[in-house]
């Protein structure tokens, strides 16, 4: 109630209540209340709770400056998958997000054990990529590609990840993947593919 009645106050005191679901309630309000600085944001970033990590990554994707990024990048080698796949998520949303940000990000792509943490983690670099934010980009091309042969789940967002680089690689892995055992997979691929084409 705090957030949506402009009680800072009330927020900002949540955030320090020793029920995690309390702490992780008052991030919300505390940033509808314009109360969820850098400083704050990077405390709940490092809770011992899970629960309240994860909903200070949701809000870092859009709450989040500068200062509060290396706490999120942070949260990409947590313990619990379901922290590290909205981690991913936030990093790729982030507005400070950028070059340094991908090689963790390929390390979850390429490396981590939950299939959704690396979906999360290759849609983030392509998100990156579109932005312009990979610098020569061959770490992030090299994570999306390995991801087109991952699970189905993960070459799907690995396809949509391609058309945010501007290689023959990206090109080569696009045909490849019209032939793809999974139809979402084939169509994505397909429709990219006719984008470029049109180009």
């Amino acid at each position: 109630m705090a957030g949506h009645t402009g009680d800072a106050t009330t927020a900002v005191g949540g955030l320090s209540d020793p029920a995690p679901s309390v702490r992780a309630a008052a991030l919300g309000a505390a940033a509808r209340t314009g109360e969820l600085d850098d400083r704050r944001l990077a405390t709940a970033l490092a809770d011992p709770d899970a629960t309240v990590r994860r909903r200070a990554a949701e809000l870092a994707a859009t709450s989040g400056g500068a200062g509060s990024l290396p706490a999120l990048v942070a949260l990409l080698d947590d313990t619990d998958a379901r922290v590290v796949e909205v981690a991913a998520f936030a990093c790729g949303e982030h507005g400070a997000a950028g070059s340094d940000e991908v090689a963790p990000l390929a390390r979850v792509a390429t490396g981590h054990d939950d299939a959704l943490c690396r979906e999360a983690a290759v849609a983030a670099i392509g998100s990156l990529a579109g932005r312009e934010r990979v610098g020569d980009g061959s770490t992030a091309l090299d994570a999306v590609l390995a991801g087109c042969s991952d699970r189905a789940t993960v070459r799907r967002r690995a396809v949509l990840a391609l058309a945010a680089f501007d290689d023959p690689e990206a090109t080569e892995a696009l045909r490849r993947a019209t032939a793809d055992r999974d139809l979402q997979v084939r169509q994505a691929a397909e429709e990219l593919l006719a984008i470029d084409e049109g180009d």
